[in-house]
């Protein structure tokens, strides 16, 4: 069977499950033609070569582009050298409007004064402050749920809003049953229709409006306001004098820069908190959509994962099995599919000149499914993350990044995951009803094409 086919190969005892793929792309692909494929899917624009070679030389708009599968190379780029490479004009387009100067898309010393403000609150000892409000929205999404078994249910929206519950409850210490449609819809909104570039967000300088630039700040204004009004509702909470920090939000207010003493101007905490929350909630939603939906299709896994969870106190140390499952969903399913760095200077990278403004592009959905990296790199085989296997290459395997910019919610986001996914399979069997392909597609983050259906069952 092509493994360029959508069809996928069930599991059975002598051959592990190879969910569906989209097509990879013809190696004499157009500009024109791969323009118009990014606007759909970015992932379906990369040809059989970049799953089998180091590196992958090729044009952007008069500059030289690379995309790095060699882990010393990816090593270079992104701890080496990370000051010499930046975020591209292209990414800053596309990320501002919803997460303004945040931590995710900051550089120079604005971003090193974030990234030591924020730390101390996402410490494992601080996370663990914040897992009870993650069992209580689970808890009340598995409640919800037993009122749906035996008839269609779609998970992926489930997940949307569970996700969407934790990240109020654990950022402001208030449910979003008043807030989580609307924060649903801005969020949809954006990828939708914002979040796609263009050809001239790609040409112009930043400092040039594209057309789709004035829609975004059409969107930017309406956003900002609505973080605005969360953050006043939090505040109008309070705090109780002399206790200890409730919520994410009572971390960031009382967080210091340790190096300058400086707090979060109004201004920046209301970037912070944006990118807390989308970076947490969207993010988890897919990793979880994509573990039920490959559970789903391997029964044989998801009976073992229910096993653990029986077995085991609810404790993400003991879930081995369980966080397996979640490492290896985010093998086949990066949730950033792609990590853009435009040069600020000249450089070598695997042997190649790099001149400034050079883009360097490290694909995660690429490096986790290189044929020189992996065994059965198409294959969904949890196992490859337990001993007695090496773990992998720390420069091949980068579901949150890697060096001084991985993902800072990294901890907080596998806990969450892991708790989630013990705690719906421990409770429910899981069937899919919709026997279509689910093709993944990347805009922003790795994304079903559409949503099926799923019936769920108590265990």
């Amino acid at each position: 069977m092509s493994i360029a086919e959508v069809h996928y190969m069930p599991a059975t005892p002598q051959r592990p499950l190879v969910p569906p793929q989209p097509p990879r792309a013809s190696e004499d692909m157009t500009f024109l033609e791969r323009m118009r494929t990014m606007r759909v899917s970015a992932i379906a624009t990369w040809g059989q070569r970049a799953y089998e070679e180091d590196v992958i030389e090729g044009g952007f708009f008069g500059r030289s582009s690379f995309i790095l599968n060699a882990p010393d190379a990816i090593r270079h780029v992104l701890v080496d050298n990370y000051e010499n490479y930046t975020r591209t004009p292209t990414g800053l387009r596309v990320l501002r409007p919803m997460l303004g100067q945040g931590v995710l898309i900051a550089e120079g010393r604005a971003w090193k004064h974030q990234r030591r403000t924020l730390a101390p609150a996402f410490t494992p000892r601080a996370v663990g402050t914040l897992v009870p409000h993650m069992i209580g929205a689970i808890d009340e999404t598995i409640a919800a749920l037993k009122e749906q078994t035996r008839r269609p249910v779609d998970l992926r929206e489930a997940m949307q809003y569970m996700t969407l519950e934790i990240a109020g409850r654990t950022m402001f210490s208030f449910g979003m049953d008043r807030h989580g449609a609307t924060l649903r819809d801005f969020v949809m909104e954006y990828g939708d229709r914002l979040a796609r570039p263009h050809m001239l967000d790609m040409m112009l300088p930043l400092s040039w409006p594209s057309p789709q630039d004035f829609r975004r700040a059409r969107f930017r204004k309406r956003w900002t306001a609505f973080v605005g009004q969360l953050i006043a509702e939090r505040r109008a909470a309070g705090k109780t004098e002399g206790a200890p920090p409730r919520d994410l939000f009572d971390l960031m207010v009382e967080a210091r820069d340790p190096e300058t003493g400086k707090a979060f101007s109004d201004a920046q905490l209301g970037d912070e908190v944006a990118t807390m929350i989308l970076a947490g909630h969207e993010t988890t939603a897919t990793a979880l959509f994509w573990s039920l939906y490959l559970l789903a299709l391997d029964p044989a896994t998801q009976d073992e994962v229910a096993a653990e969870v029986k077995s085991s106190p609810l404790d993400v140390e003991r879930l081995k099995f369980t966080r397996a499952v979640i490492d290896e969903t985010m093998r086949l399913y990066p949730p950033a599919f792609l990590i853009a760095r435009a040069a600020a200077g000249p450089d070598i990278v695997a042997g190649r000149q790099i001149r400034k403004k050079d883009v360097i592009l490290m694909a995660p959905w690429i490096l986790h499914r290189h044929e020189k990296l992996w065994r059965d790199p198409n294959a969904f085989i949890p196992q490859r993350f337990m001993a007695p296997h090496p773990p992998p290459d720390r420069f091949a395997y980068l579901p949150f990044g890697v060096g001084p910019r991985i993902c800072i919610g990294a901890h907080f986001a596998l806990t969450e995951a892991t708790l989630a996914l013990a705690k719906l399979i421990g409770a429910f069997r899981v069937e899919l009803i919709d026997k279509m392909p689910v093709t993944p597609v990347g805009v922003v983050t790795t994304q079903p094409d559409h949503s099926p259906m799923f019936t769920i069952s108590p265990r």
